[in-house]
């Protein structure tokens, strides 16, 4: 009986040692990685920029001549006509000196006649009414001048339009040249947006933009970059762009906002990735995308398109939205866990 006892002791105390013999795998390094997004545009092939509609032609219109302003007949959104009176100045001033110069006109005019008969009875040389026809026209001349110096004492709208701006009321003294009034024209609409210096090229180069309106959704325009300004904007650092709209109607109003998508070319915008954020497995590149949620990685298969210098452009395999692994992605393991730089 003693000797049953040894027995299963010892066989005891080998399963034991065995037991303690098999140690637990060693756990996985948290490793720091680095990350990106993908971003929707890439994935999609177009860009989407928020606009405004603009008018395609719109004038700043002012006095040609200095003087107070006694009247102004529109207000901002008012629709006005071609030729219709926008504004008036003070026109006395204006008038005494077109009246002063036609005096000096009639003059002349006797002067010149009195002497074409002196000359005709050979009274006077023809220098002497020469100078008196010379003297004729100048005034003449000086008449008409003034004539149309009173009459610029009137604003007229030069287009059929809108007034979108009012720069000057009345008992305002303006200089010539000074703005009063903005008119609109409402023959065609553009959409005006701010691109990005990273995406000028790419816009340049679209091949086409649809536009909507943030007020109408489910209707759209198709359009054409008409100008893309050559210099960036001083504050913003963008590039202004003018989308011409085709077929825009009375639904499309100045001053709406919009969003403009342009569809750029697949060859230029194809999804561009680091040649670093690659892992090659079984000669198959792949990605290695990471969850947010549990800060883990999952190995991802995706179909490439050639090296654009330091980066490789990708067809397929990612989805808006995803994080991907940009630097770190050959020390990783499936469903390992990992930190981004910024955490501790």
């Amino acid at each position: 009986m003693k000797l049953k006892i040894v027995i299963v002791s010892i066989a005891s105390l080998a399963l034991l040692a065995a037991g303690c013999s098999q140690q637990e795998p060693p756990a996985q390094p948290l490793r720091t990685v680095r990350v990106m997004q993908i971003d929707a545009a890439a994935v999609s092939g177009s860009l989407t920029f928020p606009g405004e509609v603009r008018a395609r032609h719109e004038s700043r219109l002012a006095f040609r001549i200095g003087g107070k302003i006694v009247e102004r007949r529109v207000d901002v959104g008012a629709a006005v006509k071609r030729g219709q009176v926008l504004a008036r100045l003070d026109a006395q001033d204006v008038a005494l000196q077109a009246a002063q110069a036609e005096a000096n006109r009639a003059l002349a005019e006797a002067e010149a006649k009195r002497y074409r008969d002196l000359r005709a009875k050979n009274f006077v040389s023809q220098a002497v009414l020469d100078a008196k026809e010379t003297a004729l026209k100048t005034a003449v001349a000086q008449a008409g001048v003034a004539k149309n110096q009173a009459a610029y004492a009137t604003l007229v709208a030069d287009r059929d339009g809108v007034v979108t701006a009012v720069e000057a009321e009345a008992g305002q003294v303006v200089s010539a040249g000074q703005t009063v009034v903005r008119v609109a024209g409402d023959s065609e609409k553009e959409i005006v947006i701010a691109v990005p210096e990273s995406e000028v090229e790419k816009v340049r180069t679209a091949e086409g933009f649809t536009i909507s309106l943030n007020s109408l959704p489910g209707r759209s325009w198709q359009g054409r970059l008409r100008e893309l300004s050559p210099g960036a904007d001083a504050a913003t650092r963008t590039f202004t762009a003018r989308i011409a709209v085709a077929g825009e109607d009375a639904a499309m109003r100045l001053g709406m906002s919009a969003g403009v998508q342009a569809k750029v070319s697949s060859g230029d915008t194809a999804l561009r990735l680091p040649l670093s954020a690659f892992f090659t497995r079984d000669d198959q590149p792949n990605v290695w995308v990471l969850d947010p949620a549990t800060q883990t990685v999952s190995l991802k298969k995706v179909e490439t398109d050639g090296v654009v210098g330091n980066d490789m452009r990708v067809k397929s395999g990612l989805q808006a939205g995803m994080w991907v692994v940009t630097a770190g992605a050959n020390l990783l393991e499936q469903g390992q866990k990992v930190r981004l730089p910024e955490q501790k």
